[in-house]
């Protein structure tokens, strides 16, 4: 069956070059996270990374190139926290929410979240070299206004070229380019944990590791069953008679996915919890002791590990619900029923059919929000029974990874479907 499917996307000779293409930017990508910005000391960064779980995940969503202090450092994180303050704005000023309706307006909201994205990416990129400074004195010995001012602008760029990247990548149809960064960022460093893992090999531990490969195939099967997992709501067409002939009387279902969201919740809840501790680091040197002690008093909290657990806990599961707010509109979806014709089985049309997806739907997601929550503070919790803060990245890793592959391979057989009806 698999084989079958590969010779089908290498006959279907635009289908290949689009995969080869796609494949061709994440190498690009890779080989961008590699070069270093001048004058760092890039082995003290990866010290200041190792054990540190709030390091660990912005080192994520670089797609590894913080660790490396690369000219991409900052990955995608200011484009995703564009989008977030332009969904938010959605739902409180009415003329976004028009705009959001229209495909031109779709348009423009894209290209004012491109506009948004060249200063976040400074503000967040400034606020990262303060971070990383304050960590270790020995990562940027002696940096002057003009070596700062040179660094922001290229660490700025690389952003902008990432997001172009995601962008091109997503025009080929074949997943979700912003995804595919954060994934192609967690794949990459695989052979180096595998590696690591063999040469510290402790027989003592052998136990413990088996535990973690367990807890590791147990999520990704939890994964594909919540991602895959639906509710289907029947739908019964009412028959029409137009003419001599009649029409409708057929039975279907509308699915009601478990996590409509996917892993937007996640990437949303670590740019808002790495927010905070950010832009307190630009005052911590604040000449007002008040302002620096609740600078201080900010980073210290965030640095706390129950703190920092629940807070993430509590985004992830308000986020799912937020994202599924945004892309579920169970109105349009009651009106475009009744409009066919259609009408859910004991629930009357219009205002009630709307009520009940709405309750449905929220009953469905409280389950997904819940499992999204749980796989992004399952590494605290290991971390907290072992004691081991090597593998305090592995939740958040599978999620995303096994997501994305599930979306891109369907994205790639609804091109396939789409071929064969051509052929047809």
């Amino acid at each position: 069956m698999i084989t079958d499917k590969l010779v089908q996307i290498w006959k279907a000779r635009d289908l290949r070059k689009n995969i080869f293409f796609v494949l061709l930017m994440l190498v690009i990508f890779r080989l961008a996270a590699h070069i270093p910005i001048p004058g760092v000391n890039v082995e003290a960064i990866k010290d200041v990374f190792e054990g540190n779980q709030v390091m660990g995940l912005l080192n994520i969503f670089s797609g590894g190139g913080m660790q490396n202090f690369s000219i991409v450092m900052m990955g995608i994180a200011p484009y995703i926290t564009s989008s977030i303050i332009f969904q938010l704005l959605g739902m409180i000023v009415p003329k976004l929410e028009e705009l959001q309706k229209e495909e031109s307006g779709r348009q423009k909201i894209n290209m004012w979240t491109r506009w948004l994205t060249v200063p976040l990416a400074m503000l967040q990129s400034f606020g990262m070299i303060t971070l990383l400074r304050n960590s270790s004195t020995e990562i940027l010995a002696d940096v002057s206004t003009i070596d700062m001012a040179g660094m922001l602008i290229i660490i700025t760029a690389g952003t902008i070229f990432l997001m172009w990247i995601g962008e091109l990548i997503t025009e080929k149809k074949i997943g979700n380019g912003i995804s595919l960064l954060i994934f192609a960022g967690i794949v990459s460093s695989l052979p180096q944990a595998i590696m690591q893992l063999f040469v510290e090999y402790d027989p003592s531990k052998l136990f413990l590791m088996l535990g973690f490969v367990g807890i590791a195939i147990v999520t990704v099967v939890g994964v594909v069953i919540i991602t895959e997992g639906q509710r289907n709501i029947p739908v019964q067409y009412a028959k029409q008679i137009r003419g001599n002939r009649m029409y409708g009387g057929t039975s279907t279902h509308l699915p009601l996915r478990v996590n409509m969201a996917g892993v937007i919740p996640i990437i949303f809840a670590i740019s808002v919890v790495l927010f905070p501790p950010m832009i307190a680091q630009f005052f911590m040197q604040a000449k007002t002791v008040w302002i620096a002690s609740m600078a201080a008093w900010i980073i210290n909290i965030f640095n706390n590990q129950l703190f920092y657990g629940i807070t993430y806990f509590l985004l992830v599961f308000a986020f799912t619900y937020f994202y599924t707010e945004v892309i579920f509109h169970p109105n349009q979806i009651a009106e475009n029923l009744q409009k066919q014709g259609g009408f859910i089985p004991g629930i009357r049309p219009g205002k009630h059919t709307s009520e009940y997806l709405a309750n449905t739907t929220h009953k469905i997601i409280f389950v997904g929000a819940l499992f999204l929550g749980l796989i992004a503070i399952l590494p605290l919790i290991m971390q907290a029974f072992t004691g081991m803060q090597s593998l305090a990245i592995g939740g958040t890793s599978l999620l995303i990874v096994v997501a994305v592959v599930i979306d891109t391979v369907k994205q790639i057989e609804s091109q396939l479907t789409m071929r064969e009806y051509e052929g047809m």
